[in-house]
């Protein structure tokens, strides 16, 4: 035989195995699995996306969901809230001024601080972006990259988010 009708055979090192296996022993057999990975469910890191609400912390369930974490279906969150961010008073301060105030306390909304985190919509946080040209790096939210959702990079680039990484 050689090298030619070697290599034309249909075999594949898991079928071998998987032949072996079951002539020692037909419970060692394994079937055929598949994973899949929902995207929706992923960070900028390419990694399982991490909750951005805290355990214990009660006062700021953040997440369109409500779940802690920055993600959502587009079809029912129109404002993408994928980004996992820490707000300054600046930011809250010009969100508020584009009709979206964050700080005033209503209903079982708590208000936010300075400091706190929650999951921003995509757009707003690039309308900061852009107006720290002249507003200053304060303006912009730092980012949890861990609990930003890979959604993002589709309006913003990842090296953007970078910039403004927050560092605990």
């Amino acid at each position: 035989m050689n090298l030619r009708s070697i290599l034309s055979l249909p075999l594949t090192l898991s079928a071998l195995l998987d032949s072996h296996l079951h002539a020692i022993s037909p419970r060692f057999t394994r079937s055929a699995t598949t994973m899949t990975l929902d995207s929706a469910k992923m960070s900028v890191l390419h990694a399982p996306l991490q909750p951005h609400t805290k355990a214990g912390d009660s006062t700021h369930p953040t997440g369109f969901m409500r779940d802690g974490f920055c993600w959502g279906n587009s079809g029912s969150d129109s404002g993408r809230h994928f980004i996992g961010g820490v707000v300054t008073q600046e930011f809250l301060e010009f969100s508020k001024e584009r009709g979206n105030d964050l700080m005033t306390r209503r209903g079982g909304f708590p208000g936010l601080t300075g400091g706190c985190r929650w999951c921003l919509c995509v757009e707003r946080w690039k309308e900061a972006l852009a107006a720290s040209e002249r507003l200053g790096d304060k303006v912009v939210p730092r980012v949890d990259l861990s609990a930003t959702a890979l959604d993002a990079l589709k309006s913003v680039k990842l090296e953007e988010l970078k910039r403004f990484e927050y560092k605990a």
